[in-house]
């Protein structure tokens, strides 16, 4: 979590003059709640539970949040774009490739950040008692690479390419890639149908540590693959650490984070943006709890948002609450 320097607080600084006359004489009491639809992700996953948590805290406040469940980051740019939801959650690397206009998306995405609120750690699982022990082993070997449409998909794809595993030219096999989602990825681990599966969240996943109460697992290290992934994707990708005792780890396992960001629409007025920023700091404890474990949100990690613009009614926020 680093301070994101001059440029940072000139955005701030232009985003406050921009939303001062949207805010104006807007007050905790006055008119009824805004609803808002949240486009979250599938049925179970970290970012349906952070929607549920967002969507209790924020009973009887200014705003009504509604989570839509989705198959999470890809699908949630493509629906926050085209209007029919009014916020969304997804990771840095999918929002700055909607707003950027970069592959899967055909278009600039007219999208905001209203907060950078935890970070994905990428998880590379593999059976301990199986023959794959780095990410070339994968070769010609069925691998689950996240849902149709989610992060993890992005990530994992991008990895696999890094690693020339998706016959691409001349090189090793490609990996057998599955689109499947984590409940589905976890039963085909179990029952051999995957050699290994991907999952980008955060720590721990409750689901893998129930997977690794059932069956032995070995976490494959991915930090070699950060340099390279900044180099072509930018600096939405860092070096994090699994650390030990997680999973049953007995040592850490250095891998690749990502950001996920909660996102906007611009036609989301200023006033309900902030009355959802003061939800979200004031009940962060609630909304991460399901999610990830030993973190805090601080604003200088949640104005952090990269290529995403911060929309106005954050930025008002951010510098009339903490004056930055």
């Amino acid at each position: 979590m680093t301070d994101t320097g001059d440029g940072r607080r000139r955005l701030l600084r232009a985003g406050l003059a921009a939303a001062a006359t949207a805010l104006a004489g807007c007050t905790a009491d006055s008119g009824p709640a805004r609803r808002l639809r949240l486009a979250t992700g599938p049925h179970g996953g970290p970012y349906n539970a952070f929607g549920l948590a967002l969507a209790r805290a924020a009973a009887g406040s200014r705003v009504e949040i509604v989570p839509v469940e989705t198959a999470a980051s890809v699908d949630n740019l493509r629906r926050l774009d085209e209007g029919s939801v009014d916020l969304a959650l997804a990771t840095a690397d999918v929002a700055e490739d909607a707003v950027l206009g970069r592959e899967p998306f055909p278009r600039r995405a007219a999208v905001t950040a209203l907060a950078r609120v935890y970070v994905n750690y990428t998880h590379l699982l593999v059976p301990a008692a199986g023959p794959v022990h780095a990410v070339p082993d994968l070769a010609g070997r069925p691998v689950a690479a996240g849902a149709a449409g989610s992060g993890v998909q992005v990530v994992a794809g991008r990895i696999l390419r890094a690693a020339g595993l998706t016959g691409a030219g001349a090189g090793p096999a490609p990996a057998d890639v599955r689109q499947l989602g984590l409940a589905e990825s976890a039963a085909a681990l179990r029952t051999g149908a995957v050699a290994a599966f991907f999952w980008s969240g955060g720590v721990p996943t409750p689901a893998l540590t129930e997977l690794a109460r059932e069956l032995p697992l070995r976490f494959l290290a991915l930090d070699g693959h950060v340099g390279p992934l900044r180099e072509r994707h930018g600096p939405v990708y860092t070096a994090v650490t699994l650390p030990a005792g997680a999973y049953g780890l007995t040592g850490p396992v250095g891998t690749l984070g990502v950001g996920n960001y909660l996102l906007a629409r611009d036609a989301v007025p200023a006033a309900a943006a902030s009355a959802l920023l003061r939800v979200v700091f004031d009940r962060w404890r609630d909304l991460l709890r399901e999610v990830t474990a030993g973190v805090q949100l601080e604003p200088r990690f949640a104005i952090s948002t990269g290529e995403v613009p911060l929309h106005p009614g954050a930025t008002a926020h951010y510098r009339s609450v903490f004056g930055r």
